[in-house]
């Protein structure tokens, strides 16, 4: 049974880990590899150069939107793409993340997680529900 006092909680937590992960993998591309140094790693393993800039931009804007809780079910949803991709390229190396130029495990597993928050939705202190339930904000977004 799932505990209704928690579970919001359960899924800001959940919401916040995966932000703040699409935020630093998107660091991660654009100050330590580069977005060039990105796009030619891309392009190394059969994809088109452009989307190294389109997978950063995804990952670093579905991050704060994810933190923030702007339609997390959505944000979440539309960022699995990105980890199957990602999953694609490391299925050769193995199971384990720590084999050699990295396995497939953590990228599968942050699929589940974002499928998770797929199903979880917002939960607490997310800014959507912060908009909803304020009168204030309600009066000036009529």
């Amino acid at each position: 049974m799932i505990d209704s006092r928690t579970a919001p909680y359960a899924a800001l937590l959940l919401r916040v880990s995966l932000g703040v992960m699409f935020i630093a993998h998107a660091f991660l591309k654009i100050l330590v590899f580069t977005l060039p140094g990105t796009a030619q790693f891309f392009a190394s393993v059969g994809f088109p150069e452009w989307t190294a800039y389109a997978v950063t931009a995804a990952e670093l804007i579905g991050g704060v939107l994810l933190i923030a809780g702007v339609y997390s079910r959505w944000v979440a949803l539309a960022l699995v793409p990105v980890l199957l991709g990602a999953v694609s390229v490391h299925w050769g190396n193995g199971w384990l993340f720590t084999a050699q130029n990295g396995g497939w495990e953590y990228p599968v597993f942050l699929i589940a997680a974002a499928l998770v928050q797929t199903l979880l939705g917002d939960g607490k202190y997310a800014l959507v529900d912060v908009v909803r339930s304020t009168p204030q904000l309600q009066t000036a977004r009529a």
